[in-house]
């Protein structure tokens, strides 16, 4: 089964609206894996998914070398685009019999191509307005677009 691919274009507030995301798919009871650009990002995201809602608990964890056995029982997880260890890390502690259940949802708030994408279910692109990431956002879309993957295309609100 290929990867559902869902670009969010025109997103005025990236991060905000990726913690809405995040909301519904924990909502939903999936486990996801949200990619950042870099560590600023990171640690912006982090900050937010604790203050975003004062009625919800979104636990999540940046997924690193020390914390692998940890992030296993977090349903949501942060990783840098930078490091190609971080789907591994996750990959390496499931068995054939305990899948990862993070394969369900990336979410991808870099500017270039997750390197494991296919691997998961489902890929969800969010696309800010800014001319820099909205160019990005089209190239992305070319290269699924030429790897054979049917895109649905989401306008913000």
């Amino acid at each position: 089964m290929k990867t559902r691919i869902d670009f969010h274009s025109s997103v005025s507030n990236q991060l905000d609206y990726a913690c809405r995301l995040v909301r519904k798919a924990l909502a939903a009871q999936c486990k996801l894996m949200v990619r950042h650009q870099d560590e600023s990002q990171l640690a912006q995201f982090d900050q937010l998914l604790w203050a975003f809602s004062t009625t919800d608990f979104l636990p999540h964890v940046v997924l690193n070398e020390g914390n692998h056995l940890l992030a296993q029982h977090t349903p949501i997880l942060l990783a840098l685009a930078s490091d190609a260890q971080a789907f591994n890390l996750m990959s390496k502690t499931a068995t054939r019999h305990n899948k990862n259940p993070h394969h369900a949802i990336l979410i991808n708030l870099s500017e270039t191509v997750p390197a494991t994408f296919a691997q998961f279910e489902r890929l969800i692109e969010i696309v800010p307005q800014e001319e820099k990431s909205t160019q990005a956002g089209r190239e992305r879309y070319r290269f699924y677009q030429q790897q054979g993957y049917q895109l649905n295309h989401i306008i913000a609100k």
